[in-house]
């Protein structure tokens, strides 16, 4: 496979060869692809999470909640081009939807930027997208992914979580609390995000699920935050977690009628609905 481009719009031209970006040996895009950084006083890991950054990429969007280090300098020495946004609210939800709303590429990439998540991996996410995903979803635990960052009581818990969302919504997750996640951006159109906090990742996972978009696990590796502490709390996280959850309403049945009349929803390799 020497390129991949979804089909065109209407009235929409096919790209020349010259508006392809090579990202692999085997593998060219033409769509642009958008990477999102939230970022509060990480000056000290962005060196290791910019170095890991493909340089096919179109545009790097580093949402800075009110940083008072030196998070925006560090960022712009390292990727000169990169599109810093400022957040005017709290949250990673909202950092998030901040940074998805300055994005111009046709796929938007999420990532920490506490040094944990590899950006090599990035190519697996868009190759799952350009072949056909809508959302692709990292996961610790799916084969080929790990974790060094997840004690037992946060693994159960995440499992705990994970299978109450796959009974509840008809999903077949392996992993749910994870951050590393890309789509392409027409996809927020339909999941309609309004949670401000770390549930957000949950909420997303949710909703397309919902939405009925065509969601393929991509096998990740979480590596230990370099410098700094996390602000999370397995516990109190895990209950707002779970809140979200069940603030959600089920359309199971609505997805199982789905999947009866689209056999080959399940059968593709790796796909989760």
């Amino acid at each position: 496979m020497s390129s991949v481009l979804r089909p065109p719009a209407a009235g929409q031209d096919l790209p020349t060869a010259s508006q392809y970006r090579p990202i692999s040996t085997h593998l060219a895009i033409a769509p642009p692809v958008s990477v999102v950084i939230p970022a509060m006083n990480e000056a000290e890991n962005l060196p290791y999470v910019f170095k890991t950054l493909p340089d096919w990429i179109h545009e790097v969007v580093l949402v800075d909640g009110n940083s008072t280090d030196d998070t925006v300098a560090v960022a712009r020495e390292l990727w000169p081009e990169v599109k810093v946004v400022e957040q005017h609210g709290k949250g990673k939800g909202d950092a998030l939807i901040t940074g998805f709303e300055a994005c111009t590429g046709d796929i938007v990439v999420m990532i920490d930027a506490d040094g944990s998540a590899d950006g090599n991996e990035i190519v697996s996410y868009v190759s799952a997208l350009v072949s056909g995903a809508d959302f692709a979803k990292g996961s610790r635990f799916a084969n080929g992914g790990g974790t060094d960052d997840m004690t037992f009581i946060r693994k159960l818990g995440n499992w705990a979580l994970c299978t109450i969302v796959n009974r509840k919504f008809g999903a077949r997750y392996t992993d749910l609390c994870y951050g590393y996640n890309a789509f392409w951006r027409h996809c927020l159109d339909k999941i309609d995000l309004d949670c401000t906090g770390f549930e957000v990742e949950t909420l997303m996972n949710i909703r397309v699920v919902k939405a009925g978009l065509k969601v393929q696990e991509i096998p990740s590796y979480e590596y230990l935050r370099i410098h700094g502490a996390s602000n999370l709390r397995a516990v109190r996280d895990g209950f707002r977690v779970l809140k979200v959850i069940l603030g959600e309403r089920s359309n199971r049945r609505a997805l199982r009628r789905r999947a009866h009349h689209s056999p080959m929803l399940d059968s593709r390799r790796g796909e989760v609905s």
